[in-house]
């Protein structure tokens, strides 16, 4: 049982109109009533109830800030403890002086993702809403949003419970027939087993279908722009992101390390990072960029090579596209409004002629289509269905390969008539792997792992 009271500010740090400090435990209303004064005590004061009044310094009687403060008794608050929100003006002194006051209380700074934690341990959440709650604060588009707001009202922890429930079923029925064996017949406890696995395995095939798509809606694609100086990959930068993010010039090498810019297209979150032109140099200081920019190409998710129409193909960048024709990659051809001097020819050997996308930055042209190129290549043009429950989290994706291959073990097992008692083995694995998802199974350094993720006050 939690005994103790925790504070934390779970606004963001700064000036602002308000700050919000949070108090949560089994002290929560009787301490921050010492410490606020108001027409009613809030020891009387009813729940989910709004209070005007001043926090006052015991030791003074001073009036230290003019507050509101909102009262959610237990069980009905986030944590399901006694929880106390103190609303005051935004402003780093006006907060750091109420949470002196507080900690001088019975009262401790909670810990990184202990509010959620608490929610977790005292039952109103589990696992994978838990973790929804942080990937819902880090999305970075409306579609991510969505998919993380999904996961904390809960929609994956139910099909997770219902496929746990079949196999549970599944275990129970191997159960009577182990200690009853005069009562089983093989062929059809075979046949039963084949039956309830194979429909919770159809069921994982279904949301591991969405994981790619999850993946990259919750962590974004992380796109490298390259080639060589002066074809203008800042200016493709600057036109994507709608500013001026880089700086522009004539001057071939002007960019000397990785810019990074975080964009969302067609609701796909992007992390486009504009690197230096790639080429052999004695400068020094280019020298690492170059080294930098063929980092960023090796660890990128997508790739967009920026060629120059106006210039004819080098020895450089026909090997860079025969080096990344195999990966995730869109060709542009730039500056359209030259002279082509660029050989489309080779450039096909290399790749099909949508992910050829003919622009002319400066002038804004092509991003559109640059954008449709880039939708198509990850999702086909489109996302799954709006209802659909998606898969994003690693963790999740991983059990859920690992359900996979346990419950193939168990249908081959049974297809071959192999003892029950050992095709058992397989199918409670597949029930704790299931239920690790969702934190029935999960071993307390994991948890520990996981809300130390989280902000402080969240």
């Amino acid at each position: 049982m939690i005994s103790d009271t925790i504070a934390a500010i779970s606004t963001a740090v700064g000036e602002g109109g308000i700050a919000v400090i949070r108090v949560s435990g089994p002290e929560a209303v009787s301490e921050v009533s010492s410490l606020f004064r108001s027409a009613q005590p809030l020891t009387e004061a009813a729940t989910h109830t709004v209070h005007y009044g001043f926090i006052i310094d015991p030791e003074t009687k001073e009036k230290m800030e003019e507050v509101l403060v909102t009262l959610m008794r237990a069980p009905k608050s986030f944590t399901t403890e006694d929880v106390v929100e103190i609303s005051a003006h935004g402003g780093v002194v006006s907060v750091r002086r109420i949470m002196e006051l507080l900690l001088k209380q019975r009262i401790r700074l909670a810990e990184p993702g202990e509010f959620t934690k608490r929610a977790f341990l005292n039952g109103r959440i589990d696992l994978s809403q838990a973790e929804g709650v942080i990937d819902l604060i880090r999305s970075k588009s409306d579609k991510a949003f969505s998919v993380a707001f999904k996961q904390v009202e809960g929609d994956l922890s139910r099909r997770i419970q219902e496929l746990r429930q079949t196999l549970i079923e599944t275990l129970a029925h191997i159960e009577v027939n182990i200690d009853y064996p005069e009562h089983d017949v093989e062929s059809m406890t075979s046949l039963f087993i084949q039956e309830k696995c194979g429909s919770v395995l159809t069921e994982i095939d279904r949301l591991l279908k969405t994981a790619s798509q999850g993946k990259i809606l919750r962590e974004g694609i992380t796109t490298a722009i390259v080639g060589r100086p002066n074809v203008g990959k800042s200016s493709l930068l600057n036109a994507l992101s709608r500013q001026n993010r880089a700086i522009v010039t004539d001057i071939p090498g002007t960019t000397r390390d990785v810019i990074e810019e975080f964009i969302t297209i067609n609701n796909i979150p992007l992390k486009l990072l504009d690197t230096a032109g790639i080429r052999e140099t004695l400068d020094v200081v280019e020298k690492i960029g170059v080294e930098r920019s063929r980092t960023a190409l090796n660890e990128a998710d997508l790739i967009l090579l920026v060629l120059n129409n106006g210039d004819e193909l080098n020895e450089e960048e026909q090997q860079l596209m025969e080096q990344i024709s195999g990966r995730q990659s869109i060709v542009i051809l730039n500056k359209m409004d030259l002279p082509q001097k660029v050989e489309t020819e080779k450039v096909k050997q290399f790749y099909k002629e949508e992910l050829i996308v003919p622009m002319t930055v400066k002038e804004g042209e092509g991003v559109d289509r640059l954008e449709e190129a880039i939708s198509s290549l990850f999702f086909e043009g489109k996302l799954e269905s709006a209802d659909l429950t998606y898969v994003s989290n690693v963790r999740h994706i991983a059990l859920l390969h690992q359900t996979k291959r346990s419950l193939i073990d168990a249908i081959e097992a049974a297809e071959i008539f192999v003892p029950i008692d050992m095709i058992q083995i397989d199918v409670r694995m597949a029930w704790e792997q299931l239920g690790e998802i969702i934190g029935d199974t999960a071993q307390d350094s994991l948890i520990d792992q996981i809300f130390s993720q989280f902000c402080l006050g969240k």
